[in-house]
């Protein structure tokens, strides 16, 4: 008695497409095959898989669909918890240039678009939500990166922790999410991922659901 552990903990994907410059993102691939990888693996106690979504490689224009898919979690969410923090969502983008995968602390309200998204928009340091403030504005996750990492380390991954996720499209969506987070007494978090050249899909997948194990281990 005493001892069922805490609730089950439920936990929603997104990827992204493809964008310039990398013709082939990892993360489509993760979100397309994580639940059949994860059904063959056997998912870690107390955990749920949630929805696995693709979103386009775009801010504004994209807004209305990343909002449909964030509501999503929080409209199926059983309406009698109200320790909802037992929801996460969990966002993976691709930096081309990384050879390790980056567990990212926050995200920045600026829109610095180093080339035009996959819908043409190329916004110089604007506000990513006006009524946030400046664009030196941050949010942090309030899950607990440091361990986070320290625990995938274990495991054997090349893996770090950042307080930089860029000014593209990453940043974008995590600021939103966060936002969205706060406000819906849920948690989110980044994870960028190298090119499959950089560390191979099977290693990558391994990857993620090691993360997923020890995101369903915390308190």
């Amino acid at each position: 008695m005493g001892s069922e552990g805490p609730p089950p903990i439920t936990i929603h994907v997104t990827g992204f497409k493809k964008f310039h410059g990398v013709s082939e993102n990892p993360t489509e691939t993760i979100a397309r095959k994580l639940k059949e990888y994860m059904e063959k693996r056997g998912l870690p106690k107390g955990l749920i898989l949630g929805s696995c979504s693709i979103l386009e490689a775009a801010g504004q224009g994209a807004l209305v669909s990343l909002y449909q898919i964030l509501e999503s979690a929080v409209s199926k969410k059983d309406p009698g918890s109200s320790s909802s923090g037992r929801v996460i969502w969990l966002h993976f983008g691709v930096n081309s240039g990384a050879a390790r995968f980056a567990i990212e602390h926050q995200a920045v309200n600026e829109a610095t678009f180093r080339c035009p998204d996959e819908m043409g928009w190329k916004p110089q340091k604007v506000p990513i939500i006006p009524a946030d403030g400046g664009i030196s504005q941050i949010r942090k996750t309030s899950l607990p990166v440091r361990e986070i990492a320290a625990a995938l380390a274990k495991k054997g991954y090349e893996v770090t922790t950042s307080d930089d996720a860029g000014r593209f499209v990453c940043n974008y969506v995590y600021y939103h999410s966060l936002r969205f987070a706060e406000q819906s007494g849920i948690k989110s978090l980044f994870v960028h991922v190298p090119l499959f050249l950089t560390i191979d899909e099977d290693t990558q997948m391994q990857f993620v659901a090691s993360l997923l194990g020890v995101l369903a281990s915390l308190p």
